[in-house]
C-alpha cells in the first residue's frame, strides 16, 4: 500500500476510535456560524489527526475544518486536506451519516483520499493510479443508462429548501444523505449513480472523495464543467458540483444547466 495512504488510513482509523467515544453521549456543541455546529469531537479528531499525519510527514501542508488556517501551506507542493468530523448535523442526530475525511493532493491534484465511518466501519480508500476500495475490496462507478432511472445522493437542506423542485421528474431518485464526504465514498462504491450538489462546498468537503471517485472510474467537476483544484488560497469551491460515472455526470449537467 502507498504509504502516504497507509498512514492517512491510521490516521482516519483512530480519528474515528475518538469520535466514537463521543457518539451518543455526552459533548459540547457550539456554532461556528449560522447552522453550522462542531462539536467537542470534531476538535478532537482534528487534533489527533494533525498530530499523526504532520509528525510523520512534518513537509506536508495542512488544511483543516478545524484548524486556523496558515498561508504556509500554499508554498508546499504536497498537503493534507481534512475534515476531522464531515456531517457535525448527523452526528449530533446521532444518524450514521458522517465520516472522518483524509485527503493528500500534490499541485492541486488530489493522490491520496480515505474516508472513514466508524458507527458503519465503512473504510473507502484511494491512491493515485492504484484504484479504489470499500474495506479492501475493489470499487468502480457504475450507472443506468437512462436519466429517468437514476439515483442521485444530494443533501437533506438543500432539499428541504426546495432548490431540486426544478429537477422534478428528470432522475429517477432523490436520495437525501448527510455527510458530502460520505455521498462521494457511497457514489464511487456504486451504491448511487451520482452526487450533486447545487450550492458551494469547501475544499475538504470533497479532496479525499475526489480522488476516490477517480480511481473508481468516475470524475467530479463543477457545475462550470472544471475539475476542481485543491490547496487554492480561497477554499471554498463556489458552484455546484457533480461526481460519479463518467457518462452520468456529463448527463446530469446537461439538466442541471439548461435553465
Amino acid at each position: 500500500m502507498n504509504s502516504d495512504l497507509k498512514l492517512a488510513k491510521e490516521a482516519a482509523l483512530e480519528a474515528g476510535g475518538l469520535i466514537l467515544n463521543y457518539y451518543k453521549a455526552d459533548y459540547e456543541i457550539k456554532d461556528k456560524g449560522y447552522h453550522n455546529p462542531v462539536t467537542t469531537a470534531d476538535h478532537a479528531a482534528d487534533s489527533r489527526l494533525k498530530e499523526i499525519l504532520t509528525s510523520v510527514k512534518p513537509n506536508y501542508g495542512w488544511l483543516s475544518e478545524e484548524t486556523v488556517d496558515s498561508p504556509a501551506r500554499l508554498t508546499k507542493k504536497r498537503a493534507w486536506v481534512v475534515d476531522p468530523l464531515d456531517g457535525t448535523k448527523e452526528f449530533i442526530e446521532g444518524v450514521p451519516h458522517f465520516v472522518v475525511s483524509v485527503g493528500l493532493v500534490e499541485n492541486g491534484t488530489p493522490i491520496v483520499g480515505v474516508l472513514y465511518n466508524p458507527v458503519t466501519g465503512e473504510t473507502f480508500t484511494a491512491a493515485q493510479g492504484e484504484g479504489a476500495k470499500l474495506n479492501g475490496e475493489p470499487i468502480q462507478c457504475v450507472t443506468k443508462d437512462n436519466v429517468g432511472d437514476m439515483v442521485i445522493l444530494n443533501s437533506r437542506s438543500e432539499t428541504r429548501l426546495g432548490l431540486w423542485e426544478p429537477f422534478d421528474g428528470a432522475f429517477g431518485e432523490l436520495r437525501a444523505i448527510g455527510s458530502v464526504a460520505y455521498k462521494l465514498g457511497l457514489t464511487a462504491a456504486g451504491k448511487a449513480d451520482i452526487f450533486a450538489s447545487l450550492r458551494p462546498k469547501n475544499e475538504w468537503d470533497i479532496c479525499a472523495g475526489n480522488c476516490i471517485i477517480n480511481e473508481a472510474g468516475g470524475k467530479l467537476i463543477d457545475l462550470k464543467g472544471d475539475n476542481i483544484s485543491f490547496n487554492q488560497e480561497r477554499t471554498l469551491v463556489e458552484h455546484g458540483l457533480i461526481a460519479g460515472d463518467i457518462d452520468a455526470v456529463d448527463k446530469t449537467f446537461d439538466i442541471l444547466t439548461a435553465n
